[in-house]
């Protein structure tokens, strides 16, 4: 499943994220990682971007960013 189209208030845990471009080492320095768990908090008023919590702190991704990231809900 996609980052992108994880549902509000769940949470996960993050399997890898796809690609190694700039994107992909962005959204690593950000701290989506591996094993690492993350809260989708909710979305802007249109949509886009969203916002989610991962190592205790706030970050908002585009849906396009979001879809590069693989979780697996528990």
């Amino acid at each position: 499943m996609k980052l992108s189209e994880l549902k509000t208030f769940r949470e996960a845990t993050i399997l890898s994220v796809e690609g190694d471009d700039s994107l992909a080492m962005r959204l690593m320095e950000m701290g989506i990682t591996e094993n690492e768990r993350i809260l989708f908090l909710g979305t802007a008023p249109l949509g886009d971007p969203i916002e989610f919590e991962v190592r205790g702190y706030r970050i908002s991704l585009r849906k396009n960013e979001a879809a590069r990231v693989c979780i697996e809900i528990d």
